[in-house]
Parts: structure tokens; C-alpha cells; sequence
């Protein structure tokens, strides 16, 4: 039932002939063309399309003077491209009919042009006609296609230039979360659209130009050709036949130039109003004439300093200059009012100051995450270039989400035209945490020790690891990978470098409202283990709880096991609120992974053990503040220690292992805060946080060097 409904209306909107002709319209008038540049048309028809083609062209100029913005009217290219030809079209007609009439053509429109629009009879009316004719073609060409030309040229390519960065900006409010997807998708159109129009006005312009030089062309044929014709074909007197086809002639190029120049002045408007919205009679009574009212009252002065001249129309000039006095007064008038206005607002403001203070100064958040890039690298995130780097920080988020258990707000990224072309910046809440340099169109190659032979290249250092690396152009890509070395494309190298800025700094980024939002979104499920944490009187706060955590992102242990965490802390929490205590206890929690994150597939862990004595030595160090818990061993005895840990965690590296540390619970906190400033990825394991399917293996014992 639907269907047939569908179709009955479909066929009554077939049936209405007002559908039929708006959808014939341009078919039926590409076929008008045609037919006029093919078959004489009668003079009746001739006139009342040449009527049409001029009332049509100061249609369009209105249109563009009450268009708000320029890219409203995005039919004009099209419109200007329809106007030339069917002018052209009425200039075959015409020039067809005078040339095959002589006399006897009874065009009313040309003629009225001929001799009304002139003012004159006669041969003088011919030349004035004449006169004014090379007037307005000069003042069409010389002064507004040209300039209308240029114009629209330098509009289309700032407009092209500037629309890579326009769409990043919208990319980045997106990312940000300041508009919607669909306010996003509509600006980015708006973008788009401003592009085209002001690419097909470039073309466009050029059809104003070739119709003035087909006028002239027109013209003159018409005057030869006419003469030629009337004196030899039909034995007209010469004195007739300049009269009569160079009048037509004249007339018939008024009639047609009159319409192209209305249609280049509002081609001359659109793109001269590139930068503006609105009404242009609203911005020109607002920017011309309802300010400084200091420069009316010279003008007024002016004219009656040339009214008391000898000579001048003072007839003319006094109430020309009573009228811009009026307009000064007024205008000075508002001035004024507008004046007292501001100083009570002013004032009013300054006694209201300290109570608005928040509306005054409001808080600017910073982004948990940006990215900044220098301009050289716009094209990265430009999605008519695949926008490559947006899909990969999407995928480091999510990976982030999966190994650390975090969700990463959205990374913020913008260009910052401080930082070198080449350059990008990453920033946790304003702070710089990371940058390298980036050479487009080329491929990083990393040496990741394996390298038999060199090849040559730009050196410079791996951003992410500080490795040793060169920069190979894309044609030497094989040869890279063939001699060993890690390739890596220019996306890569800025996403990798992101997934190691998170892991460094996922405590940084995991804020007291993240917090929160963990806990509220875990309650739908586990109502029960939240609300045994947060249990008033003897529950803890969400502060605490995100100490906690950031403790262990710090040492890069996954929150993603949630549940294990939070019943850790319920199951402590009355024994104790410390919060090192805390941790310690929920590592122990997840002790199967993190064991299983540094054992071997064949779940052997290797490790480094501390020589008892010099275990003790580090648990009677510690200290409290009231931030925790620190290890405050003498400078010397520090520096032995560091000196003795870089030493083992070196012979492991040369072996192939990571470096881990084993100790007792009461020690493994205090190991890792004294050794986080020189060593901040060394893993410290406690004896409880070995689980019983990892077999822990000693490759090393660390001892001070005057213990042997």
C-alpha cells in the first residue's frame, strides 16, 4: 500500500505541468540556444529575449547585493557561464537579421538603443553612440573584468592555500570534543564548498573577458559587413548604408554589453567580498556611513569653500553640504551616546569586578594530550591525503587502553607555527614531554645492532628510543630493509613515539575525574566491590584510590584488571591507608601478570638479586614524608649503589635479558624510588609477587664494590 501510494504521488507531481517545466528548464533552454545560433528568430522574439537577457543580468547583480555570504550564491560560475552564451547567441540572432533586413529591420530594442540610449539623431547621434560604446567596453575590460580577474585569482589561491589548515583546525575541535560530529561534518562541508566556489570563480572570470573581446569583434563585423552588403548586394547609397548598419550596429552593441557589464559588476562584488557576511547595504551603512562623523563636517566644509568661489554652482554645492552637516550632526550625535554608554558600562563593571570574577576570568583547562605540528607536517593529518596519522593515534589509543587499562582522552592536535616546518611537540596539560623532527617524503631507518654494513644517509636519532638512525628517500627503502635495518614511515614514527610517551607518563594523564568515571562506570557492574571501597567511615577517597593507580602506571602494570585492584584495597584498606601499602598489595593482587609480563615464553624468570646486606642497608634508609615513603641513603652510599646497579643491569643487557630485580616486599618499594631517577624502566619485583607457575632464575647478585 505504501508503494502505490508512493507512486500515485510521484504521478501527480508528473502530471503538474509547473514540475514538468521547472524540470525542463535547462534542456529547454540549451535547445533556445541552439536554435538562435542556427535559425533567424522574428524581431518580436529577438526583443523580448533581449529584454529578458537584461532584466536577467540586473536580476543576478541584486541577488549578489543581498546575498549574506558570497558562497550563498554558489550557482553564479554557472550562471555567468549560461549569461555569455546566451548573450552571444542573441548576438548572432541580431547580427543575422541586420545583416539579411538592412533597412528594413525592425528590431524595437536595437533601435531604441540606437537612438533613445544615444540621445542624438544623425550622424552625431552615430558618433556619440559610437563614443559611448568604446566607453563602456573600455571600462568593462581596463577597469572591472580585469580587476575582477585578479581577484578572484588571488581569492582561489589563498582560499586553496589556507583549506589543509581550516580542516585540521576542524579535525582538532572534533578530536577535542568542542563540536559535534555532524557540526564537524557541516563546517568541513562549508570548507569544501568555499574551495570550489572560489576555484570555478578563477575560471569562471575568464568568460567576462572573452565576451567583451567578442563584442568588439561582433561590432565590427557588423559595421563591414553591413556596409559591404548594402552598397554592393542591395545598391544602397553610402551615406545609407554607414547610417542605417552602423547605428544597428552601435545599438545592438549597447544592448549586449549593458547586460555583461551588470554581470561583471556583480562578479567584481563576489569576490571582492570574500572575507564579509551580511547585507551589503547593512555593512556599508554600518562601516561608511554611521561612523566618524569628523570626516562629514570636512566634506561639508569643503563644499561651501567652493560655493563662495567664482565660478562654482553654489546652487548645487550649499544644500549638498546642508545635507552632509545633517548627516555629521546625527551621526555625531550616536557617537556621543554610544560614548556614554561604554563609560556607564564601564563603570558599572568596575563596581561588579570582584563578585564577577568568574565570569571574568574564566579557567582555561589545558588538553590531557596535544599534539602540536609544525606547518611542513599539516599534510599527516589532511584527510584528502589519507589524514594517515589521525587512524594511527586512534589505534595507540586504543592499544593504550588494552595494555595499560587506561582510556587516553582524545589527542588534541593543532599546528603551532612556533615550531620548525618539520617539527612536532607532545604536551601532557601544557607541558612539553617529547619532540623530534620529521623529513617528509622520506623513511627513518633505525640500526638496531644487527646492521652488517652502513649505507649512507642523513644521520639523526630515533625520536621515540634515541637509537642511532639515517633518513633514506622512499627509492632506497629496499636497500634499507635488505642491509637490516628498521624502516619506518613518517606516521609511524609520531605514533610510536606516542605509544612511548603514554607509557612513561600514564600516571600524569590519569586525572581525579578519570578516576571517578572508572569508578562509575565499573559500579553497573561491580556495585558491590565499589561500594566496599568507597564504604563511608572506614572506606577511602578517590583521591586515594588514584594514588594507587598512578602508582602502579608508573611502574607500567596494567588497571586494567579492576576488580582484583579494588578488592586488593577492600581487603587492606582497615589494616591500613597508606598508600605505598596500597600498591604494594595490589601488585601482589596481579602478581601472574606481572610475572608473566617479563618471563620468558618457557615462563623462566630471569633476575638480579641484592646482596642481603646491602638490602638492609636500603630498608633501614627509608623515610617518611607526608607525600610517603623514600629511600634517603648518604650521597656516597647512593651513588655506590647506582653505580653497583648499573653495573648488573648491564651484564644482563649484554645477554639478551631484561634487567628485573627481585627482592623482599619490605625492600621493593624503597629499590625502585632510589633508582627511579637513573634508571626510571628498571623493573623491581617483591618475593610475594612471584606466582608458582614462573620459575625465577639468578643471573646476577648485586652487591657494593668494597663487599666483593
Amino acid at each position: 500500500m505504501a508503494d502505490a501510494a508512493r507512486l500515485n504521488v510521484e504521478g501527480t507531481l508528473s502530471r503538474n505541468p509547473l514540475n514538468f517545466l521547472r524540470d525542463s528548464f535547462p534542456a529547454m533552454a540549451v535547445i533556445t540556444v541552439v536554435i538562435m545560433l542556427i535559425l533567424p528568430l522574428p524581431t518580436v522574439l529577438l526583443d523580448a529575449l533581449m529584454a529578458m537577457n537584461l532584466i536577467f543580468s540586473l536580476l543576478v547583480l541584486l541577488i549578489v547585493l543581498y546575498t549574506q555570504r558570497p558562497t550563498e550564491f554558489s550557482l553564479f560560475p554557472t550562471v555567468l557561464l549560461v549569461a555569455t552564451v546566451f548573450s552571444l547567441a542573441l548576438n548572432v540572432s541580431s547580427t543575422r537579421l541586420i545583416l539579411t533586413q538592412g533597412g528594413k529591420f525592425d528590431g524595437r530594442m536595437i533601435r531604441a538603443f540606437s537612438s533613445f540610449v544615444v540621445g542624438s539623431r544623425g550622424n552625431e547621434g552615430i558618433v556619440v553612440g559610437f563614443i559611448i560604446f568604446i566607453v563602456i567596453i573600455a571600462v568593462q575590460a581596463v577597469v572591472i573584468t580585469k580587476g575582477a580577474t585578479r581577484v578572484s585569482e588571488v581569492a582561489a589561491r589563498f582560499t586553496l592555500d589556507s583549506m589543509q589548515v581550516k580542516m585540521m583546525s576542524i579535525e582538532t575541535e572534533y578530536s577535542s570534543g568542542s563540536i559535534s560530529e555532524e557540526e564537524a561534518q557541516k563546517r568541513k562541508a562549508q570548507v569544501q564548498k568555499e574551495s570550489d566556489f572560489y576555484g570555478s570563480m578563477d575560471g569562471a572570470s575568464k568568460f567576462i573577458s572573452g565576451n567583451v573581446k567578442v563584442g568588439i569583434f561582433i561590432t565590427v563585423v557588423n559595421i563591414l559587413g553591413g556596409v559591404i552588403i548594402g552598397m554592393a548586394l542591395r545598391g544602397e547609397p553610402f551615406g545609407n548604408a554607414v547610417a542605417n548598419y552602423i547605428g544597428f550596429s552601435i545599438g545592438d552593441g549597447l544592448l549586449s554589453q549593458f547586460p555583461a557589464l551588470l554581470i561583471s559588476t556583480a562578479m567584481g562584488i563576489v569576490v571582492t567580498r570574500a572575507a564579509a557576511t551580511g547585507n551589503l547595504s547593512d555593512q556599508v551603512m554600518e562601516q561608511i556611513f554611521s561612523r566618524y562623523s569628523k570626516i562629514y563636517w570636512i566634506c561639508a566644509g569643503l563644499l561651501v569653500f567652493l560655493a563662495v568661489l567664482p565660478g562654482f554652482p553654489w546652487y548645487v554645492l550649499l544644500p549638498m553640504a546642508a545635507l552632509i552637516a545633517f548627516h555629521a550632526f546625527r551621526t555625531g550625535r550616536n557617537e556621543k551616546k554610544a560614548a556614554s554608554f561604554n563609560e556607564m558600562m564601564a563603570k558599572t563593571g568596575a563596581k561588579k569586578e570582584k563578585a564577577e570574577t568568574a565570569e571574568m576570568s574564566p579557567v582555561v583547562p589545558l588538553d590531557a594530550l596535544s599534539l602540536e605540528l609544525g606547518y611542513g607536517l599539516i599534510p599527516l593529518v589532511d584527510k584528502e591525503k589519507g589524514a594517515e596519522l589521525l587512524d594511527r593515534v586512534q589505534g595507540v589509543r586504543r592499544q593504550s587502553a588494552l595494555d595499560l587499562g587506561l582510556v587516553i582522552p582524545k589527542v588534541r592536535i593543532i599546528d603551532n607555527m612556533i615550531l620548525e616546518p618539520s617539527e612536532y611537540c607532545f604536551k601532557i596539560k601544557g607541558v612539553d614531554v617529547g619532540r623530534g623532527k620529521i623529513r617528509m617524503g622520506y623513511f627513518l631507518c633505525i640500526n638496531p645492532g644487527t646492521v652488517g654494513e652502513e649505507i649512507s644517509g642523513e644521520k639523526t636519532v630515533d625520536p621515540a628510543f634515541g637509537l642511532p638512525a639515517i633518513w633514506v628517500g622512499s627509492d632506497r627503502r629496499d636497500e634499507a630493509e635488505r642491509a637490516g635495518y628498521t624502516v619506518v614511515d613518517p606516521p609511524s614514527i609520531i605514533a610510536t613515539h606516542l605509544t612511548e610517551i603514554i607509557k612513561h607518563h600514564a600516571a600524569d594523564i590519569l586525572g581525579l575525574q578519570d578516576t571517578q568515571s572508572i569508578l562509575d562506570t565499573l559500579r553497573k557492574d561491580y556495585p558491590t566491590v565499589v561500594d566496599e571501597v568507597l564504604k563511608e567511615g572506614r572506606g577511602l577517597r578517590v583521591v586515594e584510590i588514584q594514588k594507587v593507580l598512578q602508582g602502579l602506571l608508573k611502574e607500567r602494570v596494567s588497571i586494567r584488571n579492576m576488580v582484583s585492584i579494588l578488592e586488593a584495597i577492600a581487603d587492606y584498606a582497615p589494616v591500613s591507608k597508606n598508600i605505598w601499602f596500597l600498591t604494594e598489595k595490589a601488585r601482589q593482587a596481579m602478581a601472574s601478570q606481572i610475572c608473566h609480563q617479563y618471563a620468558d615464553d618457557d615462563r623462566k624468570l630471569r633476575v638480579l638479586t641484592i646482596d642481603p646486606e646491602l638490602e638492609q642497608k636500603i630498608i633501614d634508609s627509608k623515610y617518611e614524608t607526608p607525600s610517603g615513603i623514600v629511600s634517603a641513603m648518604d650521597p656516597p652510599s647512593h651513588k655506590a649503589w647506582i653505580r653497583a646497579l648499573s653495573k648488573a643491569a648491564s651484564a644482563v643487557k649484554e645477554k639478551g635479558w631484561m634487567p628485573v630485580i627481585l627482592c623482599s616486599e619490605q625492600a621493593r618499594y624503597l629499590v625502585k624510588n632510589s633508582s627511579d631517577r637513573e634508571m626510571p624502566d628498571l623493573a623491581v619485583l617483591s618475593v610475594p609477587e612471584i606466582v608458582q607457575d614462573v620459575n625465577p632464575e639468578a643471573v646476577g647478585i648485586i652487591r657494593l664494590e668494597n663487599q666483593g
